[in-house]
């Protein structure tokens, strides 16, 4: 979250990815530095350490909502 919105303040689109598990820190966060409506995406928990085919279906499942992000 803290990266997305240092790069939403310097004009640059950005959508955070956030895990389910992290999803409450990321309100906290948002709310925090002002930024309630920081563009973010939710993603299953884990994602790191799952697998080379899980990082493959979790991002072909995201891409088209990360790209739709960025359009609108």
């Amino acid at each position: 979250m803290r990266d997305g919105i240092a790069i939403a303040r310097l004009g640059v689109p950005s959508v955070a990815l956030v895990t389910d598990e992290f999803w409450p820190q990321g309100d906290f966060v948002a709310e925090s530095l002002g930024m309630p409506d920081a563009p973010r995406l939710r993603l299953p928990h884990p994602v790191a350490g799952t697998g080379e085919a899980s990082l493959e279906r979790i991002a072909d499942a995201i891409a088209p909502t990360i790209i739709e992000a960025f359009v609108h």
